[in-house]
C-alpha cells in the first residue's frame, strides 16, 4: 500500500472529523480577522539597515515627519472677490481650531517683516489686519504679495496667480488612523460645503491626503477583485463542466481559502498593502485549478468504472502526489521572496506561500469528502469529457507535435530573437505615483500641482556642518544658495526652500522692503543685518523650520515631479557633483533623502533581488525534476517550456513600454511558480504512462498529452480570466500584472502542451531508458489493468 492510498483511506473513513478540522480551523482564523489593519504609510522596499533608510530617519530624528504637508490649490481669477476672498481666508483658518493640525499658512497668515530701526531689530507685521470688503483693498494686497514679497513665491502664489494653501498634520497622527479620519470626515466634506458654495473649484494634494485616498482605493478595490475572481472562475468553471455540484464544492473550497487568507493576514499582523491584498482574489485563482483537476479525474474515474469509493480513493492517490507537487512548486515561487530583505515582500511571499499549501489541503480535503456524501453524478454532468471542440483542440496538438516539430522549434528561435530584442527596451520605473488611479480626481490635482508648483513629492537635503550655530556662516549660507541655484535648474524640481530664503528675505526687509534686495548679505552687510535677527524673537518660529534648535544642521526641501529611475539618476549625479565641489567633506556632511528618493531607491534594489528569486524559484524547481527523473537532460527540458513565456512577456514589456517597477517585478516569480504546475501535471503522467507502454518514449508522450491536455486547458483558461480580473483595477501597476500573468500563463500552457512534448520525442534517445527508469524507483513489472 502506498503512502498516498494510505492518505486517501485515512480521509474518506474520518470524514467527519476532517469536515470538524476544518470547521475548527476556520472558527479560530475568523477570529484573528478583527486584527488586520491599512498600512498607513507607503510601502518601504528597502531593508531597515540600508543606507537609504538610515539617512531618511536620521532627518526624521532631527526635522521630524516630512510628510505632514497638505495642500489646498485655487486657480479662478474670481477668488479675489470680496465675499470669495474672505470666505477663503476664512475656511483655511478653520482649520487651524481642529485638534489633528499644527498650523496652517495662508494669504491671512502672510506677515510682512519690517526692520525697527530704533530697537535694532526686525518685526512682523500682518499682510491685511482686517478682512477687505472691496476689490480696491484686495487689489493692493495682491500688488503687495506677488509683486513685493517674493519670499512667499512657489509657498504660497504662483508667477500665474494661482493661490496655494499649506495645512501641517500633526507629525504624531501622521501614520495612524487618526489621520484618515481627519481627511475623510473633516477635510473632504469642509472643501465640498465651500465649492459648493462658492462655485470655486479647490485642488487638494500633499503625502498625507494621497496615502489616505490610495488606501481607501487599495480597500474597495480588495472586495472588487475577491468578488470579480470568484465570479469569473464559477462561471468558467461551470461552462466546462455544466455542474451547479461541482460549481458549488469549488467554491466552497475557494471561498473557505479566500476566508484562511484574511485570517492568516490577521494572525501574523500584517498591514494591508498594495500587494497583501492581492492574496485573497490571488488564493482563488490559483485554488480553482486545484479543484479542475480533481474533479476531472474524479469524474473520469467515475465514467470508467461508475464505483464511487473507488473513483474517490483515485482521484486522492493519483491526483494528489502531482497536485502536491504543483502547488509546493507555485508556493515555492513566491516563498523565494522570504529571502529578500526587503519586509514588502518578505510578508507578500509568506504569505502568498502559507495560504496557497493551506488551499491545497482544503481542495484535498474537502472535494472527496463533500463528494462521498453525494450521489454518483449524472451521465449529463461527464458529456464534458467527450465534448467534440475539446476533442479537436486535444488532435490538433497532438498531430502538430507529430507533424510540425520542426516548425514548432523554428517558430521558437524566431520568438526567442524577438523577445531579446524587446527585452533590451525595456525602462525602470521608481515613480511613487505612477501606478496610482489615473481617472481618479486626486490623481488629477498631483499633476495640476506638478504644472503649477513643481511638484508634491518632498525631496530633502539635510546639510551637517559638523559645528553648532554652523549654519549661519555666511560662507555655508552661500554654499546652500549654490545649491538651491543648481535645484532651480532642474525643470522636474519645485523652487527649493531653505534657511537662505529668510536670509534673503531679512535683507529686503532691513532695506525698507524693496525686493531688488531679496539677496543673501554680503560680508559687510552681514554683522548689522544678523544683529538685527539676534534681537528678534519674531522670526525664530520660521527659522526652526530650516535650522535645528542647535544652528548645526539646515534642510533644504524642494518637490519632485512624477520621475522615474532614469532621470532621477541624472538629477542626484548633477547634485552630488555640485554638493562635492561646494561642501568639503572634512567639514560636512551631506545627504539626499525623502520618502519619494527612498521608493526611487526601493525599486532598484527590487531588481536586484528578482534576479535573485527568480533563479532560487529555478533551483528548487530543478531540485524537483531532478527527483522525479534523476536525469540532467529532463531537467532542461522541463524548465525551457517555462522559461520561454517568462523571455517573451520580458519582450513584450520592452515592445509596449511596459516598465520595471514594483508591481510588474512580481509577474515572472508568479507566472513561473504557476506555469510550471502544468509541466509536472504532464510530466507525472507521463512518467506513469512510460511504465504502461513498456517504456516507449511516443506512445507515452501521446497517452500523456491525451489525458492531462483536456485538465491543462481548463486551468489554463481559468487562470488566465482569474488574473484578467486584476485589469479592472483603477492602479497601473495592478493593470499591468493582471495583464502580463494572464498572457504569460497561456503562452505557458502552449509550450507545455505542445514544446514540451516536441522536445520528449526529439530527446528519446537520451531521456529514457530502463536504467534511467530504475534510478527513478520504478519498478519494471508489467502494466496494471487501470493504466492500460
Amino acid at each position: 500500500m502506498t503512502f498516498w492510498t494510505k492518505i486517501a483511506g485515512f480521509i474518506l473513513r474520518n470524514r467527519y472529523f476532517v469536515l470538524l478540522f476544518i470547521a475548527v480551523i476556520t472558527g479560530l482564523l475568523v477570529t484573528q480577522m478583527k486584527y488586520m489593519r491599512f498600512s498607513y504609510t507607503e510601502a518601504n522596499l528597502l531593508p531597515s539597515d540600508h543606507e537609504a533608510n538610515l539617512q531618511y530617519n536620521n532627518f526624521l530624528e532631527i526635522f521630524g515627519e516630512e510628510g505632514n504637508l497638505i495642500i489646498l490649490g485655487i486657480k479662478d481669477s474670481t477668488i479675489f472677490s470680496p465675499e470669495k476672498f474672505n470666505s477663503w481666508n476664512k475656511l483655511t483658518k478653520s482649520f487651524e481650531k481642529i485638534s489633528q493640525v499644527d498650523f496652517s499658512v495662508s494669504i491671512s497668515d502672510v506677515k510682512q517683516l519690517k526692520a525697527d530701526r530704533k530697537n535694532r531689530k526686525f518685526v512682523v507685521e500682518p499682510l491685511f489686519s482686517k478682512p477687505p470688503s472691496t476689490k480696491e483693498e484686495i487689489d493692493k494686497i495682491k500688488v503687495q504679495l506677488f509683486e513685493k514679497l517674493p519670499f512667499y513665491e512657489n509657498l504660497l502664489y504662483n508667477d500665474k496667480g494661482v493661490l496655494q494653501t499649506a495645512i501641517y498634520l500633526n507629525k504624531d497622527i501622521i501614520n495612524t488612523p487618526a489621520r484618515a479620519d481627519f481627511i475623510t470626515e473633516i477635510l473632504i466634506p469642509k472643501i465640498e460645503e465651500f465649492e459648493k458654495a462658492q462655485g470655486i473649484d479647490v485642488r487638494i494634494s500633499g503625502m498625507p491626503y494621497i496615502r489616505t485616498l490610495n488606501s481607501l482605493n487599495i480597500t474597495k478595490e480588495m472586495g472588487i477583485f475577491v468578488l470579480g475572481a470568484l465570479l469569473i472562475t464559477a462561471l468558467i468553471f461551470f461552462f466546462f463542466f455544466r455542474s451547479f455540484r461541482a460549481t458549488f464544492i469549488t467554491l466552497l473550497v475557494v471561498g473557505i481559502g479566500v476566508v484562511w487568507a484574511f485570517g492568516f493576514i490577521g494572525w501574523f499582523r500584517y498591514e494591508i498593502t498594495v500587494l497583501s491584498a492581492l492574496i485573497p482574489p490571488l488564493i482563488i485563482v490559483i485554488g480553482v485549478p486545484n479543484a479542475v483537476f480533481l474533479i476531472n479525474k474524479y469524474q473520469q474515474e467515475v465514467k470508467k468504472h461508475g464505483n464511487q469509493a473507488k473513483s474517490l480513493q483515485r482521484v486522492i492517490s493519483k491526483i494528489g502526489n502531482a497536485t502536491l507537487m504543483t502547488n509546493i512548486t507555485t508556493a515555492s515561487g513566491f516563498a523565494t521572496f522570504v529571502f529578500v530583505k526587503s519586509q514588502l515582500l518578505r510578508e507578500f511571499g509568506i504569505l502568498a506561500s502559507v495560504n496557497i499549501i493551506s488551499i491545497f489541503i482544503l481542495a484535498l480535503l474537502i472535494i472527496p469528502v463533500i463528494y462521498s456524501f453525494m450521489p454518483l453524478p449524472e451521465k449529463k454532468h461527464l458529456t464534458h469529457l467527450e465534448r467534440r471542440w475539446i476533442e479537436d483542440v486535444v488532435n490538433w496538438m497532438e498531430n502538430t507535435v507529430k507533424t510540425q516539430r520542426i516548425t514548432i522549434y523554428i517558430t521558437t528561435v524566431v520568438v526567442i530573437i524577438l523577445s531579446m530584442i524587446g527585452l533590451y527596451q525595456i525602462r525602470v520605473s521608481g515613480s511613487l505615483i505612477e501606478d496610482m488611479p489615473k481617472s481618479k480626481q486626486f490623481y488629477k490635482d498631483i499633476k495640476f500641482f506638478e504644472n503649477e508648483f513643481g511638484g508634491i513629492m518632498p525631496l530633502e537635503i539635510l546639510v551637517d556642518t559638523k559645528k553648532e550655530k554652523g549654519v549661519m556662516k555666511l560662507s555655508t549660507l552661500k554654499k546652500i544658495e549654490k545649491l538651491n541655484e543648481t535645484i532651480e535648474t532642474f525643470p522636474e524640481l519645485s523652487k527649493p526652500i531653505s534657511i537662505t530664503n529668510l536670509v534673503k528675505y531679512s535683507k529686503q526687509a532691513y532695506y525698507k522692503g524693496n525686493p531688488k534686495f531679496y539677496q543673501l548679505p554680503t560680508s559687510q552687510e552681514k554683522s548689522y543685518i544678523f544683529s538685527y535677527t539676534k534681537n528678534s524673537s519674531s522670526n525664530s518660529g520660521m527659522l526652526k523650520n530650516f535650522v535645528d534648535s542647535t544652528g548645526r544642521y539646515a534642510r533644504i526641501t524642494t518637490f519632485m515631479k512624477d520621475i522615474g529611475t532614469d532621470k532621477m539618476d541624472i538629477i542626484q549625479d548633477r547634485l552630488q557633483a555640485v554638493i562635492k565641489k561646494q561642501f568639503p567633506e572634512e567639514k560636512f556632511n551631506v545627504s539626499m533623502t525623502g520618502k519619494a528618493l527612498v521608493f526611487l531607491k526601493g525599486t532598484n534594489y527590487l531588481i536586484k533581488n528578482l534576479v535573485i528569486s527568480l533563479s532560487l524559484a529555478i533551483v528548487l524547481i530543478s531540485i524537483f525534476m531532478a527527483w522525479m527523473f534523476r536525469s540532467p537532460q529532463m531537467i532542461l527540458i522541463s524548465l525551457i517550456p517555462n522559461m520561454l513565456p517568462l523571455l517573451i512577456t520580458a519582450g513584450l514589456m520592452g515592445f509596449f513600454n511596459i516598465p520595471i517597477k514594483p508591481s510588474t517585478i512580481l509577474v515572472f516569480s508568479i507566472a513561473f511558480g504557476i506555469s510550471v504546475d502544468d509541466t509536472i501535471h504532464f510530466l507525472a503522467k507521463y512518467r506513469q504512462e512510460l511504465l504502461a507502454n513498456n517504456w516507449k518514449i511516443k506512445p507515452a508522450v501521446y497517452s500523456a498529452l491525451r489525458e492531462t491536455g483536456v485538465s491543462m486547458f481548463y486551468t489554463s483558461i481559468v487562470l488566465f480570466f482569474g488574473f484578467l480580473v486584476f485589469t479592472i483595477s483603477s492602479f497601473g501597476g495592478t493593470i499591468a500584472l493582471g495583464g502580463l500573468v494572464s498572457v504569460t500563463l497561456l503562452l505557458a500552457m502552449v509550450s507545455n502542451l505542445v514544446l514540451l512534448p516536441s522536445l520528449l520525442i526529439s530527446f528519446e534517445k537520451k531521456i529514457a531508458n530502463k536504467k534511467v527508469l530504475k534510478e527513478t524507483n520504478f519498478k519494471i513489472l508489467p502494466p496494471k489493468e487501470e493504466d492500460k
